[in-house]
């Protein structure tokens, strides 16, 4: 089985350059690494390129849910509704080691964007067009029995609640598990290599791309049948290396979250509830914190570089003091937060929680086929629905889509009704290696199935880093495509945003780690450690 290996990268260059593939994806997000795995389980020989990490734009700074899109029962969007509410199950039963169902709160107010009646209706008619399981199907609750959920909601003028199942995520690892299963079933997958130019045939159609190592500057050419751009906020960076673009283009949508400590913030329950302006807002326990978020502004400017602003802090924190006003937070007890854009397609006079989350996908002149939009839930459709329409490119009959009932890496523990007797019997086993109960039920529902491989490392760990997180590390490296430290602290941890305190205490000693076995210049440690201060910075400060 072929494993995404840090350490194999220059192996993998060169198979990129040999290769002639039937498929080259551009964009290393939860939409391309879907993609990718849906062509290579149908029999397409698969490469994809990512200019950073896996996961390091919108699919590592979501609000880290797999939901059904019951916001979009507001914009009338039923058959949007019913397909998220499906593939939210699917998610859910190929995954079910990173995706939990959580029960959500929506309580209602006199005068509130929502009545009894509202959220009685909505909820039902979520359940049906959802196709709801009868254990996970929403219930009503009068005020005490409200505040009885959740003692910090606004007392003020409750009327009630409604109670429904949203599924939690963790978007990034989402994206890797995706990623790595592709890598087992065949493709090849690299980080930090960047689209610079498009190869073309005699007949002027794209036949693969030129490409650039972002880690050491090597540039060389892959070749493929089709190339689809999946590069999520950056599309119309990619389409625009053919020129000047025209018709459908991308506008970006700021989101902002905050994360507290559970001893500032002691929410016990998920909560969706309305602002003043009547836009929705999460609050959510994970773990010992409680983040609550999103915002949601029209953001220009490269997503890269994207700053959380006093503006954006204070947007969440007056909604809070709105639905939570007994919660005294003030911004000195924000423990880190994340930005990310959403990239939706441009409507015109539209404000940015108007515009659909739909997908669409398009092709150019010369070939380039682009997918942009959609959800994370979705991933799975939007690629079946890719690949279905370039299946008649290839003088073959290509498979029929295979991801409906495949187990992403990490999954295959017997099916979810299985997951917490899996869970108490690999907690076992971590006490065994020296874990602490809570320690081993982490890094247990973190790797699913691949927990074990995590477990081999422990005995290895120095004195000076915890084993969990040394273990974490090497498994990183061996398994999880791990090139930088914000690979690690970020998108294969979360540790930046949830933990935010032991990636400050053990930072150098991973960087060192990291160093010697990457083989870095001392440059490029010097580089690297100063992007790893700057997304701390980053995670802790407003501009």
């Amino acid at each position: 089985m072929r494993a995404a290996s840090a350490f194999n990268r220059q192996q993998t260059i060169e198979e990129l350059q040999q290769t002639s593939y039937d498929l080259l994806v551009i964009g290393g997000g939860i939409t391309g690494v879907g993609i990718a795995l849906d062509a290579v389980t149908r029999g397409l020989s698969v490469a994809l390129v990512e200019m950073q990490d896996f996961a390091a734009g919108t699919s590592s700074r979501s609000t880290k849910l797999v939901h059904g899109g019951l916001r979009y029962l507001k914009q009338f969007e039923i058959k949007e509704v019913a397909e998220l509410g499906k593939e939210r199950a699917i998610v859910y039963e190929n995954g079910p080691h990173v995706t939990t169902p959580v029960w959500m709160l929506l309580p209602f107010h006199k005068g509130g964007t929502f009545g009894k009646f509202s959220t009685n209706i909505g909820l039902r008619l979520y359940d049906f067009l959802a196709d709801v399981k009868k254990s996970e199907r929403r219930y009503m609750l009068n005020a005490s029995q409200t505040l009885a959920k959740e003692p910090l909601v606004k007392k003020a003028d409750l009327k009630g609640g409604g109670v429904y199942v949203e599924y939690r995520t963790d978007d990034a690892r989402l994206t890797i598990e995706v990623a790595k299963t592709a890598v087992e079933k065949g493709a090849t997958l690299i980080n930090y290599t960047k689209a610079t130019g498009f190869l073309y045939n005699e007949q002027g159609k794209i036949n693969g791309i030129e490409a650039q190592d972002v880690l050491n500057n090597q540039s060389f050419n892959i070749r493929a049948t089709k190339v689809i751009n999946a590069a999520g906020p950056w599309v119309d960076d990619v389409r625009s290396i053919e020129g000047k673009t025209t018709g459908k283009h991308l506008i970006l949508s700021k989101g902002v979250h905050l994360v507290f400590d559970e001893s500032v913030f002691p929410l016990k329950q998920a909560i969706y509830f309305d602002t003043p302006d009547g836009r929705m807002v999460f609050a959510i326990p994970r773990n010992g914190k409680t983040y609550v978020g999103t915002t949601d502004t029209f953001y220009k400017g490269d997503p890269k570089e994207m700053e959380i602003t006093k503006e954006d802090r204070t947007y969440i924190l007056d909604a809070i003091h709105y639905m939570f006003p007994d919660v005294n937070i003030t911004e000195r007890q924000i423990e880190s937060s994340w930005a990310g854009v959403r990239p939706l397609i441009h409507e015109e006079g539209k404000d940015p929680s108007e515009i659909s989350r739909h997908d669409e996908v398009w092709e150019s002149e010369t070939g380039l086929i682009t997918i942009a939009g959609g959800k994370l839930t979705g991933y799975r459709k939007m690629a079946e629905g890719v690949i279905n329409r370039i299946a008649s490119s290839y003088n073959r009959t290509l498979a029929p889509c295979q991801t409906k009932q495949l187990k992403i890496s990490g999954g295959d523990i017997g099916g979810s009704q299985n997951l917490e007797k899996f869970i108490d019997m690999k907690v076992a086993e971590g006490v065994k290696h020296g874990l602490t109960e809570k320690e081993a039920r982490h890094l247990a529902h973190h790797y699913g199935a691949n927990v074990n491989r995590v477990f081999a490392y422990l005995a290895e760990a120095p004195s000076n880093l915890p084993a969990g997180l040394y273990a974490q590390l090497q498994y990183g490296l061996a398994y999880e495509f791990v090139q930088h430290p914000n690979d690690f602290f970020i998108r294969r941890t979360s540790d930046l945003f949830f933990n935010i305190q032991e990636v400050i205490e053990y930072k150098e000693v991973i960087l060192q780690l990291m160093s010697q076995q990457l083989q870095w210049t001392d440059n490029q440690k010097a580089l690297y450690t100063e992007q790893l201060e700057l997304e701390i910075t980053r995670a802790t400060t407003a501009k």
